[in-house]
C-alpha cells in the first residue's frame, strides 16, 4: 500500500517540480541577458525583470515599467522569442523605458507624464536607444526588427492612435542601423530568417525611399510609411 501511495505521489509532483524547473530556468535567463545590458550600458538606475505567465497583445506595458521600474516579459511574448538576441531586443526596450521612472524631477514622475503626453516621439526614441542598448551589450541589433516584426500588428493608419505604424518603427530602426552599425547589415546573420524575409518584402517602399535618399546625400527625415 505505501509503495502505491508513494508511486502516485510521485506521479503527482514530477510534472509540478519539472514545470517550477522550467519556470526557473526562463527567469534565470530574463535576469541574466537582462543584467548584461544593465552592465555593459552603465545603467546605474535599480531595474528588474520579471517573467509573466500571463497573456498580453501589449507586447511592453509602458505604465507598469513607467511606474514600478520593472521590465515584464509576457509568456506569449517570450514563447515567440527563438533566441537570445531576440530576447536581448525585448528587455532592452523595456529597459529604455523602465529607467525613466528614475530619470528628472520627483522621481521621474515629469519624465514619465512627458513620455504619456507624446508616446509617438517617445517610441522612435527608445527603439533608436534600445538597438544602441544591444550593440553595446553584444547582441545583435537586427533581433530587434524581427522581435517587432513578429509581436507588434500592423494598423491600417496611426492618425488617431497613440502609437506609431509598426512598418514606420521598422523602417527607421532599419536606416538607424544602415546609417549607424552597417557591419550588421553587411555581415546579416538574420538574412535567411522568415521573420527577417518578411520584413524585407513588406519594406519595399520605405527602403526604396531610403536608398534614394542615399543616393542623393539629402539629410532630409524621410516620411516613412
Amino acid at each position: 500500500m505505501k509503495k502505491v501511495i508513494l508511486t502516485l505521489f510521485f506521479i503527482i509532483i514530477s510534472p509540478l517540480i519539472s514545470y517550477s524547473e522550467e519556470l526557473h530556468d526562463i527567469q534565470n535567463k530574463i535576469d541574466n541577458i537582462g543584467t548584461n545590458i544593465l552592465n555593459a550600458n552603465k545603467i546605474e538606475n535599480r531595474i528588474i525583470f520579471v517573467y509573466s505567465q500571463e497573456e498580453k497583445q501589449n507586447l511592453l506595458d509602458m505604465d507598469t515599467m513607467l511606474e514600478s521600474g520593472q521590465v515584464i516579459i509576457y509568456k506569449n511574448i517570450y514563447n515567440s522569442i527563438d533566441d537570445d538576441n531576440e530576447l536581448a531586443a525585448g528587455l532592452a526596450r523595456g529597459i529604455v523605458t523602465a529607467s525613466k521612472s528614475f530619470d528628472g524631477i520627483w522621481g521621474g514622475t515629469l519624465t514619465a507624464l512627458q513620455i504619456k503626453v507624446s508616446p509617438k516621439k517617445f517610441e522612435i526614441v527608445a527603439d533608436k536607444c534600445a538597438v544602441d542598448y544591444m550593440v553595446r551589450a553584444g547582441y545583435n541589433p537586427i533581433a530587434l526588427i524581427i522581435y517587432i516584426n513578429k509581436t507588434v500588428p500592423q494598423k491600417r493608419h496611426d492618425l488617431l492612435s497613440n502609437k506609431n505604424l509598426a512598418s514606420k518603427r521598422l523602417a527607421i530602426i532599419y536606416e538607424y542601423i544602415y546609417t549607424k552599425y552597417p557591419y550588421f547589415l553587411a555581415n546579416n546573420e538574420y538574412i535567411n530568417n522568415k521573420y527577417y524575409q518578411n520584413f524585407l518584402l513588406t519594406s519595399v517602399y520605405n527602403r526604396k525611399l531610403l536608398e534614394e535618399k542615399i543616393k542623393t546625400g539629402s539629410t532630409k527625415k524621410l516620411k516613412y510609411e
